[in-house]
């Protein structure tokens, strides 16, 4: 596997994925959105590999989110859903487990990411935001109920507001908070104790639960609230304000 922007690294039967934009908190622009669903469709067609460990470069962020630079620059198209929508939704229909190692903030798009994990386990610096709301968008109403309940989520998605790890920790959001230095190794333990087991019982135990705890019709509904609210004169001007105050007007 040769990316410019993803690190994927193979101990036995564990694939550890690594978003490599530190330079930019490794947010989502096009490129790196679509290198990570070429990825995962790469790993899932590979029977070698029964485990999935996503994390981000650098000590900062996991995911920052999507590229706004590059989002404001697409929305002028009508009901636009870029390639960041794509690669987050393409990572919760992975059919083998995966596990996020949180190494620091996820926001936004990269909350959605690590929520559509199967596992997360965060670094003691790891914050959490679905800023959503903030934007005019829907951002993880679909995924975080069955995490933390309906109430916490409703206070997390409308508020937009930051949760530290313990916290994360304390509601069902993390299922694990470590130091940074031992996040990976972490991860990586708890992915050779999963892969030991039989790969088609870990898979069919999987989709079972997603079954029993996951609603397709919220999901889809959250597409269409975006596509519509995406057209909206509101959402641009909040997405480009966040932007000019995140990049200095540059």
């Amino acid at each position: 596997m040769g990316y410019s922007h993803l690190i994927v690294d193979r101990e036995g039967h564990v694939a550890t994925v690594r978003l490599n934009r530190p330079e930019k908190h490794n947010a989502l622009n096009a490129a790196i959105s679509l290198e990570l669903i070429d990825c995962l469709d790469e790993l899932e067609a590979d029977d070698s590999v029964r485990v999935i460990i996503l994390t981000g470069c650098g000590p900062k962020a996991f995911c920052a989110g999507a590229d706004m630079a590059e989002a404001v620059a697409e929305s002028t198209n009508g009901g636009y859903v870029g390639a960041p929508a794509r690669a987050v939704a393409r990572l919760l229909r992975t059919r083998k487990p995966v596990i996020a190692a949180v190494n620091g903030h996820a926001y936004g798009g990269g909350a959605a990411l690590a929520i559509n994990c199967d596992i997360r386990i965060a670094s003691a610096n790891a914050r959490f935001r679905f800023v959503g709301s903030t934007y005019g968008l829907v951002v993880g109403a679909s995924q975080l109920p069955r995490l933390v309940g309906a109430p916490v989520a409703k206070d997390l998605i409308f508020t937009a507001r930051v949760v530290e790890a313990e916290e994360a920790l304390r509601i069902g959001l993390a299922n694990r908070v470590v130091p940074l230095d031992q996040l990976e190794q972490t991860a990586l333990e708890m992915a050779r104790a999963i892969a030991e087991n039989s790969p088609a019982a870990v898979q069919a135990s999987k989709e079972v639960i997603d079954i029993a705890t996951a609603n397709k019709d919220a999901s889809r509904r959250e597409m269409e609230h975006n596509v519509q609210l995406r057209q909206s004169k509101e959402h641009q001007e909040r997405f480009r304000a966040a932007t000019e105050r995140v990049t200095g007007g540059k």
